[in-house]
């Protein structure tokens, strides 16, 4: 399939946007290209559809643990994807949101507050 490199591992077990910042993430989606990781729409930065906007790389699969889905931004629809190279998820004692310590205890809130 088209823009995928299923050796390509991932970039971090987080949104490495959101770590270079010091924010927090909801959810995690990894990059099928270039292994990118970067948090979900319904964070605070949208940082993975930022890097598909950017570089061009439209499919994107979940990091979560259990979540094996692939998403094509180009098409707006849910896509079948090979295997990518491991690790699948970021790690399981991750929470979601995270990191751990990062997440502001009114993240509900803050999110409503953005329509996400």
């Amino acid at each position: 399939m088209r823009d995928i490199d299923p050796k390509a591992v991932p970039s971090g077990t987080g949104c490495v946007d959101c770590d270079d910042v010091g924010s927090w993430w909801v959810h995690l989606r990894r990059c099928a290209a270039c292994g990118h990781v970067g948090c979900c729409d319904n964070s605070p930065n949208r940082h993975a559809t930022a890097h598909a906007a950017s570089t061009g790389h439209p499919l994107i699969q979940s990091f979560e643990p259990g979540e094996e889905w692939f998403w094509d931004y180009d098409s707006e629809q849910y896509v079948d994807g090979p295997v990518l190279a491991p690790p699948q998820s970021h790690p399981d004692d991750q929470p979601a949101p995270g990191p751990a310590g990062r997440v502001p205890a009114d993240w509900r809130q803050i999110l409503r507050a953005k329509g996400a």
